[in-house]
């Protein structure tokens, strides 16, 4: 497994981490893990030498913390290094951000949190930081031994990461970067304010949720004629890890074939070349014209009001954008059944300071709402 250095220090990590946050599932509309399965995927892991474990309050609706201590708990504690995070939108005041960090000490069945981080700093979460004394409570307990590397994970604007990394000091961040968000959400201008301020970088989001292992069969006939054998998931860890200030790029990954599939690229690490630069080009190109949106299916804009699952219509509309069947998008869309529909959107714009990519989700469910009207009163052959 190729390693990075951090900083200094002689402390490896993997340039694969393991990001917890799309574990296998029982069932697909319930948060319980799969947990034989992932047992299996974090052994894999471990045994191929990836010793990074990225995991939140809030994955798998609270599942996950529990779930990954437990797995990891048979392995020896240098074996491994866990990362987990403040949830910020809970704090109301300080006695909750010492009673939620012992909390996920006990839960995740350690003494220490090798990397923690303030969780998705953003304009309505940043004050808290602030008001509470989130940044000091934690520096107090690096200080007592019970964190080692103190960051962030961040979902805004470049200027208020200029805000949040001039204010306080980090030993790392963690930011979305993928060939497509390098401009769309400005993750270029983060990685430069963060590499110049000498703040290692961790990675999240390097195939997007899954959607640039999913392209439009264009893009991907693009990335088999440059390397048949290559998926375009590796393609896109490729291009993070390619980046000198990359610390490690974690992968959500849900299944043994995503976990082999990533683990051989990181094993067999080759950073990308001028020539691979230009075939991710070209291929982004070819994706951009299917028409999809950019979610990641990461949940936060959940739950509507109205009853709308908003990432599963628009991963369902996004596969009708790549491979244009109105049959096999009616059927699909059918199974949600009317409530989880998008023409149950009122309009309440409730989601739209939720989601970290900046979707304009209530436009998007009215065009698919008309794409499914317009779908339904086709013949259907």
């Amino acid at each position: 497994m190729e390693k990075r250095v951090y900083k200094n220090s002689g402390e490896e990590v993997s340039l694969l981490g393991f990001g917890c946050m799309r574990l296998p599932r029982r069932k697909e509309d319930s948060p319980e893990i799969d947990a034989k399965t992932a047992r299996a995927m974090i052994g894999y892991a471990i045994e191929h030498g990836v010793n990074y474990f990225d995991t939140a309050h809030p994955y798998h609706e609270g599942l996950s913390e529990p779930f990954v201590g437990e797995a990891l708990s048979a392995y020896p504690r240098d074996k491994f290094n866990l990362a987990t995070k403040m949830p910020t939108w809970l704090i109301n005041d300080q006695a909750d951000v010492h009673a939620i960090f012992a909390g996920q000490l006990k839960k995740c069945r350690v003494k220490y949190f090798d990397y923690y981080l303030v969780h998705n700093i953003g304009g309505d979460t940043f004050p808290k930081v602030g008001e509470h004394r989130i940044y000091e409570i934690l520096q107090e307990k690096k200080r007592e031994g019970k964190i080692r590397r103190l960051g962030f994970s961040f979902h805004a604007a470049p200027e208020l990461l200029r805000r949040v990394t001039d204010l306080y000091e980090w030993d790392f961040a963690q930011i979305q970067l993928n060939y497509l968000d390098w401009e769309l959400q400005a993750a270029k201008s983060q990685y430069e304010i963060l590499t110049d301020k000498g703040i290692p970088v961790v990675v999240m989001e390097p195939v997007r949720g899954g959607a640039l292992a999913r392209l439009c069969p264009q893009a991907i006939d693009i990335f088999r004629a440059a390397e048949p054998g290559a998926s375009a998931a590796s393609w896109a860890l490729r291009y993070a890890a390619s980046l000198p200030n990359v610390l490690t790029v974690l992968s959500g990954m849900t299944n043994m074939e995503q976990i082999k599939d990533n683990v051989a690229t990181m094993e067999n690490f080759r950073p990308l070349t001028p020539n691979g630069y230009a075939v991710i080009a070209d291929a982004l190109a070819a994706y951009r014209l299917s028409g999809t949106i950019p979610c990641t299916a990461c949940g936060y804009c959940m739950d509507c009001p109205f009853g709308v699952n908003i990432p599963k219509v628009f991963a369902i509309y996004n596969n009708y954008r790549i491979n244009n069947s109105d049959m096999l998008f009616m059927l699909e869309y059918k199974v949600l059944g009317l409530s989880g529909q998008a023409a149950n959107c009122q309009k309440c714009e409730r989601c739209l300071p939720l989601c970290p990519q900046g979707i304009k989700i209530t436009e998007w469910l009215d065009k698919i709402n008309q794409a499914a009207l317009k779908a339904e009163s086709l013949p259907q052959h």
